[in-house]
């Protein structure tokens, strides 16, 4: 331990004042901030990771601060790690869609540990994240799905309705009648794909 004084000239006269009887640096820390903060999105939540040294990993808490960008810190929200994992989630409900968000972390060491204190770092560089919607099917692939569900029952349709009037002309020569029923029959099928398209 130390002993921490301080002294100066006040009117003349010189002062000591006692700061710390007993001073240990190991209680009196001060860290720096958690670096490589980064972000990632999901539907559900958005999880924030960062690092610290390996061997202080165990041993430290961390918060989180986080709000819209173009606000103020002021105005933030902090969370705080239920362990010491450097991670902290956070809900996609707790965040507005469409909307760019900016978070930073610092960290101290735990009030757990009996070995060192120290109070909060400062605040790391921050990162940028945005709620991630549900994502959509596409047009094309909603396409895609309804030409498949509907091209076997037009098909099928068409075909009867091709067979039907093969059998009502009689009196056309039967090449004529199929060669003209199968081109009513491939112009509706082409008709029908560029409608679903």
């Amino acid at each position: 331990g130390y002993r921490v004084s301080l002294q100066g000239n006040f009117f003349g006269r010189n002062h000591t004042y006692i700061a710390f009887l007993e001073y240990n640096p190991r209680k009196h820390i001060k860290l720096d901030p958690p670096l490589n903060v980064q972000s990632n999105t999901t539907a559900s939540k958005c999880q924030i990771w960062w690092s610290v040294p390996w061997y202080l990993a165990e041993i430290l808490q961390y918060e989180l601060q986080y709000k819209e960008s173009g606000l103020s810190w002021e105005i933030a929200l902090n969370k705080t790690s239920p362990s010491s994992l450097p991670q902290i989630e956070i809900e996609a409900a707790e965040l507005r869609r469409g909307v760019a968000y900016i978070a930073r972390v610092r960290c101290k060491v735990s009030e757990e540990e009996d070995s060192y204190h120290s109070q909060w770092s400062e605040w790391s560089q921050t990162t940028v994240f945005q709620r991630a919607d549900v994502p959509k099917l596409s047009e094309k692939i909603l396409n895609t799905r309804t030409m498949q569900f509907l091209f076997i029952p037009l098909s099928f349709g068409m075909l009867l309705y091709f067979f039907w009037n093969c059998k009502l002309s009689q009196k056309a020569s039967p090449a004529l009648t199929f060669l003209h029923q199968l081109l009513i029959f491939s112009h509706s099928i082409i008709c029908t794909m560029g409608i679903l398209r």
